[in-house]
Order: structure tokens, then sequence, then C-alpha cells
């Protein structure tokens, strides 16, 4: 079942999201994010855009978002998408199912264009990206630094009328 996130989900958010803060490159961020935190970027991202979670077997199993790409006016009609699913269940068509609801919803929301931000190298998801239509129009060398390791990132852009869903 995919639904909007509520409050209450920001705990198991925060399960699937952590891990991937603290053992991959996948974010940049550094330390784990707390429950109160999540819930508070949530209520953010949702004055604007969707945050959904996909409950498999009564637990959330991954979530994707939108939010805006900049803040300047002129860029209001593009938004930066973002999904994450727990580790265990990568591959499963997971990211795949929650894609397949934002995406509609981005496009109903009168947005042009969607970008999507991927550390490098990470196949997994820049195979789901592609999946959806969305293409690569950019590559920065070394912009972050984690785990004493420079990395790249790649961003994928998907235009209204080059959407394949």
């Amino acid at each position: 079942m995919i639904r909007p996130a509520t409050p209450a989900d920001a705990a198991a958010i925060c399960s699937i999201y952590n891990p991937y803060v603290l053992r991959t490159p996948v974010t940049f961020e550094e330390e784990e994010v707390g429950a109160a935190e999540m819930a508070a970027r949530m209520a953010e991202v949702q004055r604007e855009f969707p945050w959904l979670v996909l409950e498999r077997e009564g637990r959330v199993a991954g979530y994707a978002y939108a939010g805006r790409f900049r803040t300047r006016c002129s860029y209001r009609h593009t938004a930066e998408t973002t999904v994450y699913v727990e580790e265990a269940s990568a591959g499963r068509g997971i990211g795949s199912a929650l894609y397949g609801t934002l995406i509609p919803m981005l496009w109903d929301l009168s947005m042009h264009s969607l970008v999507a931000g991927i550390a490098l190298p990470n196949p997994g998801s820049v195979a789901l990206h592609e999946k959806f239509g969305f293409r690569k129009v950019a590559h920065l060398a070394e912009v972050g630094r984690k785990f004493d390791r420079w990395i790249d990132v790649g961003y994928w852009e998907l235009i209204g009328e080059r959407r394949a869903h």
C-alpha cells in the first residue's frame, strides 16, 4: 500500500534512511537523523509536495518525496525527487512502485521538469531513474567527501514531454 506519510512514520523512515547515512555515500549526511527532525523535514516538504511511504506487511519498507529544486521563482515548475528503500528490500520493486505513484502526482502539480541527484556509483538508483525516462544531464566530479574519499554526483532529468509513464 502506498499512502501519504504522516508524522507517525518518522521513526520508520529514519530506520530506512539512517543505515544509508552511516554506511554508504548515497547521502552526504554523516550523522543519524532523529524522528523529530525527520518529522519536521516531512512537514516542510508536505507544504507543497507529496511525501509517500510504501507499507509492506504492515510496516514502512520505502519512501519517496519531491521538493523544490531551487528557491528562485522561475524554478517553480521543477522538482527534485528522492527515493529510499530499506536495504533488505532493494531490487524488489518498491522504488518503482513509489515512483510510479509520485511522478504522476508531480505532473498533476504542474511540474514540467524532475531532477534527481545521485551519488556515484549507484547502479540501482541509476537503473530506477532511467526506467522512468530520466536522462543523465550532468556529472560533477568530487563534489562530496565522505568516508575519507571524494564522491561524484550525477544529475538525471525527466522533462514532462519526454516522460515514459
